[in-house]
């Protein structure tokens, strides 16, 4: 008992018959598959789905796993609304999902409802399953913008649920893939689409899971992807497993991607093991990556670590080592300037403050003040734990002195960073961001960081910067 199998499968609402009313013929190909997948979910026998919707309630740092003992949907916004579905939650699975969560201290729980009614990242799916099984109860989880491994370790905490009360368990991973691969298409054109639909697929039609953490989040924003985080989800379910996948479609005429795939459990394999593989791996770069820092970046962490330990700010010079105190330039000391330190934990953005003026002594103390900020006072997120140092990726930013330009013809994202002004608001973002492309973005992000509305006039301001790493 436990995981027999899974199913990665898309939700186009049109492939509905009494949505589509015709309709779905132009994906005939996803039609079959989709019904191939579900006539195997069927022969399973399952006593429980898990279904994993990217449209269920979706919090940034929170996996919402649907309460109560079951709820009702139906395809009204589609204007199907006799299409009705009533479906019974397995009550005893979430809860012992809820406690093994809380053991790894995994934010994954019931709170938060705000609709009970299905979503059709779920219906389409149980659309399909319904015409070959009848008598089984669900469980209906949704995503998160937490990063991915933790998405693959709620999918552990799903298989071990499933074992411990040896619960014959189906997976469906709901989701479709880019919806950037036409420009008629309903999201336009990106050339990241088609490439993560010919990425995705590879890695999903073959089960090597391991390559699912490669995918970066800025790629996957850019393709405009939907399921990722929900076949994230569903590898955790299979560690440790062997599987037979097998893609049984793919196509996406619409300008959306649509792949199905099939995972039948074969059995254990220890070395199937991709969130350890991975988190291992990151280690080694992390550890790497620590020890080519420069001098700049190291006192950034020096006083970060010292501050989130002990809750005290370092003393410079005298609370340096004396190898630091010697690699140190002179201008740490002799110089003043606007500085930023950036903070990144698992590629995404964990901290950044920074001033765009000199309001210290020198460059030394402008990094410990900011440093600590960055760690601890930036607004939008959580402080610093003891337990993420290790995992930190930091960055600081010697700013050059402002110079002010009459157009945005003056600026180059990759040289110049820009300082936006109107009145008394004013707003900054630094050169060289990755996913920062155009001019135009950065503009846009800068006042929005200011509080400016995106049509008001504003003042332009350039700068450089030297970024130490």
């Amino acid at each position: 008992m436990g995981i027999t199998a899974g199913f990665m499968v898309p939700h186009p609402p049109l492939i509905v018959q009494e949505i589509g009313r015709g309709e779905e013929k132009k994906i005939q190909k996803t039609t079959d598959a989709y019904r191939e997948a579900a006539r195997r979910a069927g022969e399973y026998k399952p006593d429980t789905i898990v279904v994993l919707s990217p449209h269920q309630i979706m919090y940034a740092d929170y996996f919402h796993i649907s309460p109560g003992r079951g709820t009702k949907g139906d395809f009204g916004n589609f204007r199907a609304k006799d299409t009705v579905f009533e479906v019974s939650y397995d009550t005893e699975f979430v809860e012992e999902l809820c406690l093994l969560a809380k053991e790894r201290n995994l934010p994954a729980g019931t709170m938060g409802e705000r609709d009970k009614k299905l979503d059709h990242g779920t219906m389409v799916p149980l659309y399909f399953i319904d015409r070959f099984l009848k008598d089984y109860k669900i469980v209906r989880i949704g995503l998160s913008g937490l990063p991915l491994v933790k998405h693959y370790e709620l999918g552990e905490c799903i298989k071990e649920a499933a074992k411990r009360l040896n619960r014959k368990t189906v997976v469906v991973a709901s989701g479709d893939l880019s919806h950037r691969l036409k420009e008629d298409g309903p999201y336009g054109y990106q050339a990241e689409g088609p490439r993560y639909d010919k990425r995705i697929m590879e890695v999903m039609g073959s089960g090597n899971f391991a390559e699912l953490f490669e995918f970066s989040e800025k790629f996957c924003e850019k393709a405009g992807e939907c399921g990722h985080r929900s076949f994230t989800i569903m590898a955790g379910t299979f560690d440790r497993t062997e599987v037979a996948a097998e893609q049984l479609s793919y196509e996406g005429p619409f300008g959306v991607g649509y792949g199905i795939c099939s995972y039948e459990v074969q059995g254990e394999n220890v070395k199937r093991n991709f969130r350890e593989q991975f988190e291992e791996k990151e280690r080694r770069r992390l550890s790497e990556l620590r020890d080519r820092e420069d001098i700049y970046v190291k006192l950034a962490r020096r006083t970060i670590e010292k501050y989130i330990i002990s809750g005290r700010k370092l003393k410079i010079p005298e609370e340096l080592p004396e190898k630091m105190r010697k690699e140190m330039p002179e201008e740490m000391f002799g110089r003043m300037a606007g500085i930023f330190v950036s903070i990144k934990k698992d590629g995404q953005l964990r901290g950044c403050i920074g001033t765009i003026q000199a309001v210290r002594n020198c460059i030394a103390e402008e990094i410990v003040e900011n440093a600590v900020s960055a760690a601890v006072r930036d607004p939008r997120f959580s402080p610093v734990e003891p337990e993420e140092l290790e995992y930190l990726v930091i960055s600081v930013d010697v700013l050059g002195e402002p110079e002010k330009i009459s157009s945005p013809e003056e600026l180059d994202t990759e040289r110049y960073g820009v300082i936006v002004t109107r009145g008394h608001k004013r707003g900054l973002l630094l050169p060289n961001l990755e996913g920062i492309d155009t001019v135009e973005e950065q503009i846009a992000i800068a006042k929005q960081k200011a509080g400016i509305r995106e049509n008001e006039e504003v003042g332009l301001e350039r700068f450089e910067v030297i970024r130490h790493v």
